[in-house]
């Protein structure tokens, strides 16, 4: 595994154990406002060395773009996987502490609970910001496709018999996204407010609007 640039002395097996931790401090419960108000979503992209945050909030009901916010740092730490997570969550948090609205719940591009070590970027950064986040992620990383939902369009991710996430067809035709739990929020709450995020595509508004911004950003510095 191609580790250039990680400081010396770096383990991985350290990091895996770090995750571990952090994985027993998620929060499982709804720790939400009756009535949300502000969604925002959560993305990065990269260029030239730089990591790009980007945050959209969005109006929980119209799902209209309240506001966004991007941040730039120098890339830190090389694609590893399994720990995207130590890459992503100091661009993530600056352009955060930008924002104005503080949104009620974080959307984030990546892994929560449906993680080997149960810990993946959603929850990491849900711990770091002390906020409810979910992962709403485009590819699975963990768990298998076991039981199905209420309805046919939400299955359950499980490792052996834990239910690790959930596989929502959010759009017929189109590949599913994956949902964990991040942190602060239960998994039937994420599937809920994942689904209401949706419009007519598959990945949810937050998300897209994040995505959108990041890109931009991205485009202007190439």
């Amino acid at each position: 595994m191609d580790l250039a640039g990680v400081k010396s002395g770096f383990s991985i097996k350290k990091a895996h154990e770090a995750q571990s931790r952090l994985a027993r401090q998620v929060i499982f419960e709804d720790k939400l406002p009756k009535n949300i108000r502000y969604v925002a979503g959560v993305d990065l992209a990269y260029v030239k060395g730089m990591s790009i945050g980007a945050v959209a909030v969005l109006a929980y009901d119209s799902l209209r773009l309240i506001e966004s916010r991007t941040s730039f740092c120098k890339t830190q730490f090389p694609y590893v996987p399994t720990l995207l997570s130590f890459r992503e969550i100091p661009p993530a948090v600056a352009c955060t502490r930008k924002l104005k609205v503080q949104p009620d719940v974080f959307l984030v591009d990546g892994q929560g609970f449906a993680h080997p070590y149960r810990c993946g970027f959603a929850s990491h950064f849900g711990l770091v910001i002390n906020r409810p986040t979910i992962g709403v992620a485009k590819s699975r990383l963990f768990g298998e496709v076991k039981e199905r939902g209420n309805n046919d369009n939400v299955a359950f991710l499980k490792n052996k018999d834990e239910i690790v996430g959930a596989v929502i067809t959010t759009k017929r035709g189109c590949k599913p996204v994956y949902v964990s739990v991040g942190h602060m929020v239960s998994l039937n709450t994420a599937i809920k407010i994942v689904k209401h995020c949706t419009l007519n595509r598959r990945i949810p508004e937050p998300v897209l609007k994040a995505h959108e911004t990041a890109s931009t950003e991205k485009r202007k510095n190439q």
